[in-house]
């Protein structure tokens, strides 16, 4: 998909973006001229309204989302104009908005101009439901504009919605964070139901956090090429994976309460009868002994016909059941007759991999109570994650160990957690852009190059430009900043200025008035950062006290012996040092 537009109308506006913000992405003529992959760029002071920018993104295509979602949860109840249970959320969406955008057209739709895109507008007034046009539908007379049902409407949705942020910005993951819980209500139900399942989640929002890293990273070094796997070498020296183990525990122990929620209140209450438990319930079992009720919550993943838990191991270099536990040990040493047997059982699809990790890291959300989880569905907590119980290693339904692979120049492999925060942070976002670059998706980073060095800052968008260089899809990409060296890299159509008014706090917008690409740090940090200094504050203050002392009338020899004896080389000092110097000559 390609943005064209976005207006908030909710009469309270969003976060920091006011009633009436409006930008526009991109225009017709700019969207036909442009050719392959370029990331807006939102650049700008902390607390201008770069990352609200994301936010009010993932806050509409949530609420998408959620109306078209067929199976919702039953204590999930979404309509197209009201919030979770009936409740509006303030803040957790804008109730007014208009959303434009360009995406490939699905099965037998018809659509005429724009490079042959459809494209779409969403526009939801206060208080009433989203109503979709299709402005560009190939029956149209240039003045009437297709009204959109809801089947159509799904379908030109984006294929995924990908977030990740480096720092605590729980804002932007709220909706997502909601999204794995809805993501595991849909399995428990089915799993409820004995209805069939099919191994991956319906909603295609997906947010990189700690829990997904690995899982990320395992799926690119299993699939990929040399040539896509190209700047993991290169920037972090990984060469190829040697060995890693899956850890999955079929079976966990369920509450009275959440038991009763479970089978329904019928089947609690009614006698056990011949065969204990699993008569009421093929998944469910009791231990008379210990009094102890369990679930094997697996039970949908594990049939032939399933690719989950069977094609994991059919995977496996050597397996085993611990039957104390009930829990499966995978062990995989990688060579290529283990990637061969992963491509065999994906469909040679890293992404197909992906979903099925998605779906087991997903029912780590087993212990979390119908209670709590329609707080979060209504909640619009800024520290909604501190909410949720954090399970032990050895009561989590699925987690990886021993990821390793071996490296340039280190003679013994080497674990991924042993990995600097920076190496992680690289090999996330784009391994992240590696597997969904031929998908129709919306990227929304903030700062993913906190932890960089400047050299792996100054060659960020070149590696992004890389991941997406062979890619089949239209993706769309939305990156805040405050590293010079990706305006740098950037054109100025690219590249969004944020300030806040400074009278009535309005978020301001606008592209840079100067030609970014191949722009000097000085020059950027000027222009768009607002500061004209190049040393740090403490330097600064040195120097001042310099330059004091040389107004005051000191000694010029000895505060040019002080000044090359305290500080490095920088502009500010040379132009000292050259002040003292004329001066010196003028005496002489």
């Amino acid at each position: 998909m390609k943005l064209l537009r976005l207006k908030i109308t909710d009469p309270k506006g969003f976060r920091s973006l006011q009633a009436g913000f409006e930008y526009k992405f991109r225009n017709e003529r700019a969207l036909l001229e442009e050719h392959g992959f370029a990331p807006f760029v939102c650049a700008g002071p902390n607390g201008s309204g770069k990352s609200n920018l994301l936010e009010v993104l993932a806050a509409i295509f949530y609420h998408m989302e959620c109306i078209y979602l067929e199976n919702k949860p039953d204590i999930f109840q979404y309509d197209d104009q009201d919030s979770p249970n009936g409740f509006r959320s303030e803040k957790a969406i804008p109730d007014g908005f208009e959303v434009e955008y360009v995406t490939p057209p699905k099965d037998s739709m018809t659509v005429k101009g724009i490079g042959e895109q459809a494209h779409v507008l969403i526009v939801k007034e206060p208080g009433k439901a989203p109503q979709w046009s299709l402005l560009n539908h190939e029956d149209m007379n240039g003045e009437v504009e297709l009204i959109i049902d809801r089947t159509i409407a799904r379908q030109l949705l984006p294929d995924f919605l990908l977030a990740y942020s480096s720092g605590e910005n729980e804002i932007l993951s709220l909706p997502f964070f909601k999204m794995r819980f809805i993501q595991f209500d849909e399995y428990w139900q089915t799993l409820r139901r004995q209805d069939s399942y099919p191994s991956r989640p319906e909603s295609r929002m997906a947010y990189l956090d700690n829990e997904f890293s690995q899982a990320i990273l395992l799926c690119n070094l299993l699939f990929q090429d040399e040539d896509a796997l190209a700047p993991y070498r290169t920037d972090v020296g990984i060469e190829e994976l040697t060995r890693f183990q899956i850890i999955i525990k079929r079976s966990v122990e369920l509450s009275s309460n959440k038991l009763e929620g479970f089978i329904g209140k019928s089947l609690f209450n009614a006698p056990f009868g011949e065969g204990g438990f699993a008569q009421k319930h093929p998944a469910v079992s009791y231990d008379d002994l210990t009094n102890r009720y369990t679930i094997n919550i697996l039970r949908l993943l594990e049939s032939d016909g399933a690719l989950a838990v069977s094609a994991l191991k059919r995977c496996a270099t050597c397996w085993f059941l611990d039957e104390s536990t009930d829990t499966l040990y995978f062990d995989y040493v990688v060579n290529d007759a283990t990637k061969g047997a992963f491509r065999e059982n994906f469909s040679n699809d890293p992404l197909e991999l992906f979903q099925t990790f998605r779906v087991l890291l997903t029912l780590n959300l087993y212990s979390v109570s119908d209670a709590l989880k329609s707080d979060l569905y209504q909640s619009d907590s800024y520290y909604v994650g501190e909410t949720v119980p954090t399970l032990a290693s050895d009561e989590r339904i699925m987690r990886f160990k021993f990821v390793e692979f071996s490296k340039v120049n280190v003679v013994e492999p080497v674990l991924s957690k042993s990995l600097s925060d920076g190496e992680h942070q690289l090999l996330h976002t784009l391994g992240l852009c590696l597997l969904f670059k031929d998908k129709n998706c919306l990227f929304l980073l903030d700062e993913p190059e906190t932890h960089f060095n400047p050299d792996w800052r100054a060659n960020f968008i070149t590696r992004l430009h890389d991941c997406f260089a062979k890619a089949k899809g239209r993706c769309e990409m939305l990156i805040t900043t405050h590293t010079p060296f990706l305006i740098s890299d950037s054109k100025p159509d690219k590249v969004l200025v944020f300030e806040k008014d400074r009278d009535n706090g309005a978020v301001l917008v606008d592209n840079p008035q100067y030609n970014t690409l191949g722009a000097s740090i000085n020059k950027i940090t000027m222009e768009t950062f607002g500061t004209h200094k190049t040393i740090g504050g403490y330097a600064q203050t040195e120097l001042a006290e310099l330059q004091k002392r040389f107004d005051q009338g000191e000694d010029k020899e000895q505060l040019y012996f002080e000044l090359n004896q305290k500080l490095g080389d920088s502009v500010e000092k040379i132009l000292l040092l050259k002040t003292i110097f004329d001066s010196t000559e003028r005496t002489v």
